[in-house]
């Protein structure tokens, strides 16, 4: 007796590949063309994707996270059928809403009520579906007044606001979204999001395109790191979003900078950091199970309230914990007109007696940039026969 037949990914990539052509001269054209005719590869190109295979099933979510340039954009329009592949197969089951440049079609001397008829009947909705769901699109895009005057008044924010709300009259079985959430203020970030955890919950499927790793994780149960047009890797959201901080956190920390040429060039910097009130340079010896006090001033370019990270190593590098302020949701205290404070505390430290290091990192209020790093030594002192850096509630039961 046979089960019940496998339901075919509404999304599947093998081998997808997108080169462009780089011609610099009159030669290069000419060869670029002689090229396309001849159909085949370009001499000289440019690989923005490279044998990208990936599956997305009915009900999925994914995230594509990487680099800027590492080719997600390029890899949503061609799944939107925006761009075509140069290599690889493409097979899409289902009907696609595609937010890639949100207002693009609308006309600037439309005002905003106008432009939402006009993309409602680009989307197959007719005049009287449109006006039936109109109060609907105009709580959502929540632009007041200005829904009547022509959109080439309004800011970038505002289109926004109004394209993304046209775009949820429907309910698409796929939705492919790139940097939505990165525009908008904070109550608009969480209007959409609330939309998506909607969406999805009603059987929706979700491609997201963010650099915000925990809207990856929040939004999205599995994740694609694309790196230089490659798949670096691909799986579970915690595990791929985990491993992509980790190789950035590695790349991109920077040695301790001189903080008046941080201030004097604008960027975010870690002015002091504490270990239980004593300066981060002098160290700070404290037994297995004590209490620890990390605290720090952080400098704010802009005045706006910047994200502290907090991390902890062992003597040789390796990782052993690490959370920011942005993850746990909690906003510095501002104590100078660019100046913010943090502490943080660890009631029940459960490191082993060893040898570790304590990080405190700077990074800009959307917790993406890291720009400063402060180091202090901390000693772990105790006697245990416990293998590993740190203890962990147990017990041993009987049977």
């Amino acid at each position: 007796m046979s089960g019940n037949p496998v339901e075919a990914p509404l999304i599947s990539l093998s081998g997808i590949g997108k080169s462009y052509p780089i011609a610099n001269s009159a030669a290069g054209r000419i060869r670029t063309l002689y090229s396309l005719l001849r159909r085949q590869p370009f001499a000289e190109r440019y690989d923005a994707l490279t044998d990208i295979s990936l599956e997305v099933r009915r009900g999925e979510s994914l995230g594509l996270i990487g680099m800027n340039g590492a080719g997600k954009s390029t890899l949503l329009k061609i799944i939107a059928g925006v761009v075509k592949p140069t290599a690889g197969a493409l097979q899409l089951r289902g009907r696609i809403s595609a937010l890639l440049e949100l207002g693009a079609g609308f006309h600037p001397e439309y005002t905003g009520r106008q432009n939402v008829f006009l993309a409602t009947a680009l989307m197959g909705l007719s005049e009287r579906e449109t006006r039936e769901r109109l109060d609907d699109i105009l709580a959502f895009a929540d632009i007041g007044e200005h829904v009547d005057q022509p959109i080439k008044h309004y800011s970038s924010g505002m289109i926004v606001r109004l394209g993304f709300a046209v775009a949820t009259t429907v309910s698409p079985d796929i939705l492919i979204t790139d940097e939505v959430l990165a525009v908008g203020d904070e109550s608009f970030q969480r209007k959409c999001i609330a939309w998506m955890e909607n969406y999805l919950s009603s059987g929706g499927t979700l491609l997201l395109c963010a650099h915000s790793m925990f809207h990856i994780q929040k939004l999205c149960q599995k994740a694609a790191w694309i790196h230089d047009g490659r798949l670096q890797a691909y799986g579970d959201s915690h595990r791929v979003t985990r491993e992509y901080l980790a190789w950035h956190d590695s790349k991109s920390t920077p040695k301790a900078q001189d903080h008046a040429m941080a201030i004097s060039s604008g960027t975010y910097a870690l002015l002091s950091m504490s270990l239980n009130g004593f300066p981060s340079q002098e160290g700070v010896t404290v037994p297995v199970g004590a209490s620890l006090r990390i605290g720090g001033r952080v400098f704010s370019p802009d005045g706006r309230v910047p994200t502290a990270l907090v991390g902890f190593v062992r003597k040789d590098g390796m990782p052993i914990y690490g959370v920011s302020s942005e993850m746990d949701g909690h906003v510095l205290a501002r104590v100078g007109a660019q100046e913010y404070e943090f502490e943080f505390e660890v009631p029940e430290l459960s490191l082993l007696p060893g040898e570790y290091r304590v990080k405190g990192h700077a990074l800009d209020p959307e917790g993406y940039r890291l720009f400063d790093e402060l180091i202090g030594e901390l000693t772990v002192i105790g006697e245990s026969r416990e293998l590993g850096v740190c203890r962990l509630p147990h017990r041993w039961n009987a049977i």
